[in-house]
């Protein structure tokens, strides 16, 4: 019997919102520009990492954290964009 764990539930939690950044970018409904993709991206890979934690898997950690490194590179060029006036 297969068990569902509550990090099962927080990594699915973070597909949702990995998913759901991403759909809302291809039905134009958010833009790469505005900061909600990017932080809902992050916090997808987040609270996927924590999944990752409980039952690592190395291919999937390896992604999680790169698909980390950009939505905070994505959120701190759009931080810069906004202070500078752009």
């Amino acid at each position: 019997m297969v068990e569902y764990a509550w990090h099962d539930f927080v990594g699915n939690i973070g597909v949702v919102c990995v998913l759901g950044a991403y759909f809302g970018l291809q039905s134009r409904r958010l833009s790469v520009a505005n900061p909600i993709y990017s932080a809902v991206n992050a916090l997808g890979a987040l609270l996927i990492m924590v999944s990752l934690y409980h039952d690592f898997n190395l291919s999937s950690f390896i992604i999680e954290c790169f698909w980390l490194v950009a939505s905070l590179y994505g959120l701190l060029n759009g931080w810069r964009r906004h202070a500078s006036g752009d």
